[in-house]
């Protein structure tokens, strides 16, 4: 279908577009692209925070505070409006200013029908959510064909199409594909860049929908599937995934090459770069995902792969999951009986929770939650099937690599490394790429930092930046 293209998926999340300046930032980068003989298709968020603003102003109006409601909507209006002003001609912005003033006098008499019968539906909630970047998409668009990019808008309510879950829709790849091919194919061929909105889509008959957490991802992934495309570019304002938390530790690594499993392992656990589910589509293609920095586009970033590449470092990256909570449930004759498990994981269902990390005994089951305003009612349920105690102010350690199963005294090697600090719980088994471990939340950067002095003193160069440590040290030196 795009045999003769090189196609290259690129998305822009809301950091990126938050502000004109950000927005001329794309333009450049999309521009690189562009001299290098790709031809890209851009997918972009809403503009920084403007979905939790909607979000508000749509829960102040089920409230029925419609004055405080339309607040925001105004604020958001002189946002998008300013944004545009900046960015484009004057002519330009007169013949979009109308454009504009329509969607706000829509989304108003939406807030003042959700003020007036005060319950919002995840179907309305959905439509309100949709805005973000649906202004972001059209202003982008029009402001690409101003700097002579040949922008061309995509409503992405027509390409990605979607069952009626509303809130986390799933997407239908053959409509979608053949969707693509009617709507964004032709522009690429005509030599235009086509700007859509991730994170929205709709139902085969026409109602709008949202594809849930890193839903802009998502977007960007089901396109680079259903276009065939080259690879796929994940724009942020960080330099890709790090061997940790670099407000952890300092000496924290670019890690330049990650295998999907490994990316998914570490956002599970508490890495925010990105949500590996949502890029899914891409490596069932193998589509190689690039997440780069949009405030630092000259840097490589990281390069995430279905197959993991060989380094001699045994661990990849530490992840930090924090407030999390141990429930301990001990019951001496009951831990064997034939049920027993299943009555304890229908607690948490029945509440919704999910549960991180478990480890049993003859006697007891101990298991690690998010600590949230849930666990005296999950402890009152369990306190009917045993005796119940928890802790909580607990932080989970997990450290991800290749084939960490198979390397002899690796365990020592952690264990050693943090010797110091008391360890709460272990799991290792389950994964062959995941060791973790749970420990005081106060002791979290003294071991994180002995970890990383002790796994990355003497990093891989194929996998990791260590050219970037090397020039820092240099400098400091002098």
């Amino acid at each position: 279908m795009t045999d003769d293209l090189r196609i290259v998926v690129m998305k822009f999340g809301g950091t990126s577009v938050e502000n004109p300046a950000a927005i001329r930032r794309t333009a450049e980068i999309v521009e690189t692209r562009r001299k290098r003989g790709q031809m890209p298709v851009v997918v972009v968020s809403a503009m920084s925070k403007v979905t939790d603003q909607l979000l508000a102003a749509a829960a102040a109006a089920e409230r029925g505070d419609r004055n405080g409601a339309l607040a925001i909507s105004s604020r958001l209006r002189n946002r998008h409006l300013d944004a545009a002003s900046a960015l484009l001609s004057q002519a330009a912005l007169t013949e979009m200013r109308p454009w504009l003033e329509d969607q706000f006098q829509a989304l108003d008499d939406l807030l003042r029908g959700l003020a007036a019968v005060q319950e919002l539906t995840p179907r309305t909630t959905d439509l309100v959510a949709s805005y973000g970047e649906r202004l972001s998409s059209r202003i982008i668009g029009w402001y690409y064909t101003e700097c002579g990019l040949n922008g061309a808008h995509v409503d992405a309510r027509t390409c990605i199409l979607t069952d009626d879950q509303h809130g986390k829709a799933t997407p239908l790849e053959a409509p979608i594909e053949q969707s693509l091919r009617n709507h964004v194919l032709p522009l690429l061929r005509a030599r235009h860049i086509p700007v859509l909105g991730g994170f929205i889509g709709s139902t085969q008959a026409g109602v709008t929908t949202t594809l849930g957490r890193g839903g802009s991802d998502y977007t960007g992934a089901l396109i680079g599937r259903g276009l065939n495309a080259d690879s796929i570019e994940i724009w942020t304002d960080v330099d890709g995934i790090m061997t940790t938390d670099p407000r952890v530790c300092p000496d924290a690594l670019r890690v330049k090459t990650i295998s999907f499993e490994e990316a998914a392992e570490l956002a599970y656990f508490g890495a925010k770069v990105l949500h590996p589910a949502t890029i899914l589509p891409a490596v069932q293609k193998n589509i190689p995902v690039w997440v780069l920095n949009s405030k630092d586009p000259e840097n490589n970033g990281t390069q995430i792969t279905a197959v993991a590449a060989h380094s001699r470092t045994p661990f990849k990256s530490i992840a930090i999951k924090r407030r999390l909570t141990i429930i301990d449930v001990v019951a001496s004759r009951m831990l064997m009986t034939h049920g027993y498990l299943k009555a304890i994981f229908e607690v948490f269902d029945r509440h919704k929770c999910p549960v991180d990390m478990v480890s049993t005994s003859e006697v007891s089951v101990s298991l690690t939650v998010d600590s949230n305003e849930k666990l005296p009612a999950i402890a009152a349920e369990l306190s009917r099937l045993a005796d119940v105690k928890y802790e909580a102010s607990k932080a989970l350690i997990c450290m991800v690599g290749g084939n960490i199963r198979g390397q002899r005294g690796i365990a020592a090697q952690v264990f050693t490394a943090i010797r110091h600090v008391n360890v709460r719980m272990i799991s290792q088994g389950a994964s062959e790429i995941n060791m973790s471990f749970m420990i005081e939340e106060e002791d979290v950067e003294e071991a994180v930092c002995a970890l990383h002095q002790h796994f990355f003193q003497d990093p891989d160069p194929e996998v990791f930046d260590v050219a970037s440590r090397t020039a820092a040290t240099a400098s400091t030196e002098r």
